[in-house]
């Protein structure tokens, strides 16, 4: 079986656009739903317990800086490495690696802590797909993209990744 392209990809799962790069559809949403006094607070409302989507970048795209209230679990299926930048509330950076490559770093499956900035871009060319599954669930209520120039104000020893993860202002 020959390696599927991005487009068809992008076809046959019936992908959309994602505001933050890439392209996406939700998988999953759990009929289990968490109340918000059950969240500490943390949340505007009632969440599911649970959610899932794939996400694709190709070629020259980026998952742009932002953040979620939520861990999320990022799972690699299909194509080539991708690397998931973060960046912790207190500045810290660490790159994620996901791919095949296992001898060199890279891994199935990694996790973004809730709170810290992350964005993702493709080690090398073609395509990557993966998937991300958020708990408590994703709404894009909590949903925060990155202002470019505060947060190098905030990190100014990140200003490298915050450049190339983010669109000018």
């Amino acid at each position: 079986m020959d390696k599927p392209t991005a487009e068809e990809l992008i076809e046959q799962l019936k992908l959309l656009k994602h505001p933050e790069g890439g392209w996406y559809r939700e998988t999953y949403r759990s009929e289990q739903v968490l109340s918000a006094a059950a969240l500490s607070g943390r949340f505007s409302g009632d969440r599911s317990a649970c959610t899932a989507i794939y996400f694709l970048l190709q070629s020259g795209d980026i998952s742009v800086l932002h953040r979620i209230k939520s861990d999320e679990l990022w799972h690699f299926y299909a194509g080539d490495s991708l690397t998931v930048h973060v960046i912790t509330p207190q500045g810290d950076y660490y790159p994620l690696h996901l791919g095949l490559n296992l001898s060199a770093g890279e891994t199935f499956q990694c996790v973004v802590p809730a709170g810290c900035w992350f964005g993702a871009d493709l080690a090398g060319g073609g395509y990557s797909l993966v998937g991300c599954t958020v708990a408590p669930g994703f709404d894009f209520a909590d949903f925060e993209m990155v202002n470019r120039i505060e947060l190098m104000r905030q990190f100014p020893e990140q200003t490298e990744i915050i450049q190339r993860l983010t669109k000018s202002p």
